[in-house]
């Protein structure tokens, strides 16, 4: 039997300094886990599976930005590749008020499994990709769901998450509340411009992807959260990529960084 690899890496010779992640790409399940998680396809479609259209976007951002990318190839449900090895989310056993039956025995046998598997083989590419250039640019993608269970409705279209490392995410958050497009963009959905500054989520969990890739090396980087709603389709995530990239490039020339 011929098992997916675990990840994906495209536009490795291209010639931009950016690499584009996207650590929760798709909700599969690999055969080495079972047929399923124990959840119907309903919970699978969830933002508790995966990034809703965040791999869309990650790859168009990518070609836009002539620059390699890297993504997963299974459910964050299986083993969370945004965390680190020793924090308690590695492997969800309830999320956003769903049980993952999979999960709720999984001891720290099973979770070695896992981590052997699909989380370590994921990261070691990744840094093999940052380690190709001096001056990368680490851009990470992620969806948001608009409104968790019994919870307000988050009012923010896009957020970006930063740790103590601002100088990228500053400059490029004030050229997102500036951006006439992005303006034109909430104006037709009926709904003013708010950027998230750490929100919808705080920016840094330690041992997380950046943590462990940016952080640690002193990289440039940043994360995107853009919320699910708007990039459910091919057409909106082409379009989002299209928004972003100028305001990418031109934030990253303006700083000289």
């Amino acid at each position: 039997m011929t098992l997916s690899p675990p990840y994906h890496a495209l536009g490795e010779n291209r010639s931009g300094r950016w690499l584009v992640t996207c650590d929760h790409a798709t909700n599969r399940v690999p055969e080495e886990i079972g047929p399923d998680l124990g959840l119907g396809a309903k919970d699978m479609a969830r933002h508790i599976a995966y990034d809703i259209g965040a791999l869309g976007v990650s790859r168009e951002l990518a070609r836009l930005l002539d620059s390699p990318m890297i993504h997963t190839d299974f459910s964050r449900l299986v083993i969370d590749p945004n965390r680190g090895e020793d924090d308690p989310t590695l492997v969800m056993k309830l999320y956003d008020g769903t049980i993952i039956p999979a999960n709720r025995h999984a001891d720290a046998s099973e979770v070695e499994r896992r981590l052997e598997l699909f989380h370590r083989p994921y990261h070691d590419a990744y840094e093999t990709l940052c380690a190709a250039r001096d001056d990368v640019v680490i851009c990470a993608v992620h969806s948001f769901t608009p409104q968790l269970k019994n919870r307000p409705r988050r009012p923010w279209q896009i957020g970006i998450l930063s740790a103590y490392d601002k100088r990228f995410t500053a400059p490029f958050i004030a050229a997102l509340e500036a951006s006439e497009a992005l303006k034109a963009e909430a104006d037709k959905i009926g709904e003013r411009l708010v950027i998230g500054d750490n929100e919808p989520y705080d920016g840094h969990l330690p041992g997380d992807a950046i943590d462990r890739h940016a952080l640690h090396h002193g990289r440039l980087n940043l994360l995107i959260e853009l919320r699910s709603d708007l990039i459910e389709t091919p057409e909106g995530q082409a379009h989002w990529a299209a928004l972003l990239a100028p305001i990418l490039t031109d934030t990253l020339k303006q700083t000289g960084l």
